[in-house]
């Protein structure tokens, strides 16, 4: 079955990211070669626990490694102070020394929330991330960004701090509800569509093996995603310039999650994928791009069974002037100005400040006055 290694070359905090099926039971292997004591510490939730967490340990007994788990509620909700204090404490109560290892099991949440405490911990500690979601193994398990959420906005308190190692098990992906999966496969078709045309193209005609379950389809959707936002951290670790190129979509789609109280109603992948057709819809309206991008954009996703308007998402929302203004939230806020990554078409990307409010409020308008596309 394919594998495949994709290498982030950052200058004294270089890793690699291994990708393929398989590899949990391979955990020990490698990361006994790291050094740091012979007791491993996981940070996990209990869906994942359920599920993997005796596999995972048994590849790490297998290598000469003991282990013990901190087990934290599942959901967005456990990305606050509170389970990051929890999580420290343990870590601390562990034992854990500046040349340990954590380890991150689990999907975007635990490695944000343990990339943190690991980031914190001791003035940062080593950590291993393995990660057991689609959304996880294409986005938040790579390029060093941790942290949890404020009231007051998504991922608000947080710290850059690099894994030593990833490993993507492309086989855990089989155990993902239906939901979740497409909710990652929001951010996989978002590369497509922020640089790589291509790319987009593939995922049109084997998205749907893909989401049935083809591993070798799997394996390529996450090399390519992993090497393509690996390209694009290499150059911008903090996100000063190009990396804001990776959060198309995510100004509506972050200002969606506020409106929704970070709930089960709206997963970030399907954020993101409504967010990147509304970021296509205006740059269409801005007539930046044609109006088939964005037509086309939405049909993919439709395609694939996912949300694709603000109108699939349940239950009540605020309306448009709101959700303005919880984009103000936004961390792409800069000198009071919204920023924005629109496009030039599918492939070609850009970030820009210069964006009329007016333009926004009458997508945002729109779209909530638009009829669900789908139950």
């Amino acid at each position: 079955m394919t594998t495949a290694k994709v290498h982030v070359d950052l200058p004294g905090r270089a890793y690699d990211i291994q990708i393929g099926p398989g590899l949990l039971d391979q955990t020990g292997d490698f990361v006994a070669p790291m050094g740091g004591r012979k007791h491993i510490c996981i940070v996990t939730d209990r869906h994942v626990a359920e599920l993997h967490l005796a596999q995972l340990q048994a590849g790490l007994a297998a290598a000469g490694l003991t282990s013990e788990a901190l087990v934290l509620p599942p959901g967005e909700a456990t990305k606050c102070w509170a389970e990051l204090e929890r999580t420290v404490e343990w870590l601390l109560a562990q034992k854990v020394e500046r040349g340990d290892v954590v380890v991150a099991f689990g999907g975007g949440v635990i490695g944000d929330l343990a990339g943190f405490a690991a980031a914190i911990l001791r003035r940062g500690v080593r950590f291993v991330q393995i990660p057991t979601s689609l959304l996880a193994q294409v986005d938040s398990s790579v390029g060093g960004k941790t942290g949890i959420n404020s009231p007051i906005g998504k991922n608000l308190i947080g710290a850059f701090h690099q894994p030593s190692l990833v490993l993507a098990d492309t086989a855990l992906l089989g155990t993902l509800r239906e939901r979740d999966f497409l909710a990652g496969y929001g951010e996989v078709v978002k590369y497509g569509m922020l640089g790589d045309a291509e790319f987009f193209d593939w995922l049109e005609r084997n998205g749907p093996a893909l989401a049935a379950g083809d591993m070798d389809a799997r394996v390529r959707a996450v090399t390519r995603s992993c090497r393509m936002k690996a390209d694009i951290v290499q150059r911008d670790e903090t996100e000063q310039g190009d990396r804001a190129l990776l959060n198309l979509g995510h100004t509506f789609c972050h200002a969606l999650e506020a409106a929704t109280g970070y709930s089960d109603r709206l997963l970030h992948g399907e954020g993101v994928a409504i967010g990147c057709a509304l970021a296509f819809e205006l740059s269409a309206r801005l007539e930046l791009c044609s109006q088939e991008d964005p037509s086309r954009v939405r049909a993919h996703l439709r395609a694939m069974g996912m949300k694709v308007d603000i109108a699939d998402i349940p239950g009540e929302l605020p309306d448009a002037a709101a959700l303005l203004g919880l984009m103000g939230q936004d961390k792409k806020v800069l000198d009071g100005k919204l920023r924005f990554i629109l496009a030039r078409g599918i492939g070609d990307a850009f970030i820009t400040s210069d964006v009329p409010r007016d333009a926004v409020l009458d997508v945002l308008t729109d779209a909530l006055n638009r009829t669900p596309s789908r139950a």
